[in-house]
C-alpha cells in the first residue's frame, strides 16, 4: 500500500517536472542583459566630466535593455503559464478517461496535473498582468471543481 502511494507521488512529481523542463527546453527564457563592466569597478582618480558622461550613457543604455528584458520576461511567463495550464487540462482529461481503470497511473497523472496547475499559477503571477492572473486562477479553480466532482463526488456511493 505504501509503495503504491509513493509511486503515485513519484509519477505526479515527475510529470510536473517533465512539463517544466520540456517548456524550458523548447521555449527558452529570454536572457537578461549583462551589467556593463565599466560600471562595476571604481575608477582611479575619480570621475571627470567626459568619463561621467560616458558612464551615464552606458547606465542609460543598460536601463533600456533591462526594461525591454522585463517586458519580454512578463510575456514569456504568460506564455509558459498558458502552455502549462493546457498541458494540465490534457493530462487531467487523460487521467479521468483513458486511465480510469488503471488507478495507480490515473492517480499519478492526476497529481501531476494538479502540480502543473500550481506551476501555471506561479508563472502567471510573473506575467505582471492582474487580469491574466485572475483568469489563470479562475481557470484553475474551475479545474479543481470539475476534478473534485469527477474524481471524488461522482465516485462516492451514497449512504442509504
Amino acid at each position: 500500500m505504501i509503495l503504491k502511494f509513493i509511486y503515485t507521488i513519484f509519477i505526479g512529481a515527475l510529470f510536473a517536472m517533465l512539463v517544466g523542463v520540456g517548456i524550458a527546453a523548447f521555449y527558452p527564457e529570454p536572457k537578461s542583459p549583462e551589467y556593463p563592466s565599466a560600471l562595476k569597478i571604481p575608477r582611479e582618480g575619480g570621475l571627470n566630466q567626459p568619463v561621467f558622461e560616458e558612464l551615464k550613457e552606458q547606465q542609460e543604455e543598460y536601463d533600456k535593455m533591462e526594461k525591454a528584458f522585463k517586458s519580454q520576461l512578463e510575456t514569456y511567463n504568460r506564455n509558459v503559464s498558458i502552455i502549462a495550464i493546457i498541458a494540465s487540462i490534457v493530462t487531467l482529461a487523460i487521467s479521468l478517461t483513458l486511465f480510469k481503470k488503471i488507478l495507480l497511473i490515473a492517480d499519478g497523472l492526476l497529481l501531476g496535473g494538479v502540480l502543473t496547475v500550481l506551476y501555471s499559477i506561479m508563472r502567471g503571477f510573473g506575467s505582471g498582468n492582474n487580469k491574466f492572473q485572475f483568469i489563470i486562477v479562475s481557470v484553475s479553480f474551475v479545474i479543481a471543481l470539475v476534478l473534485g466532482y469527477f474524481k471524488l463526488a461522482k465516485s462516492a456511493k451514497p449512504n442509504i
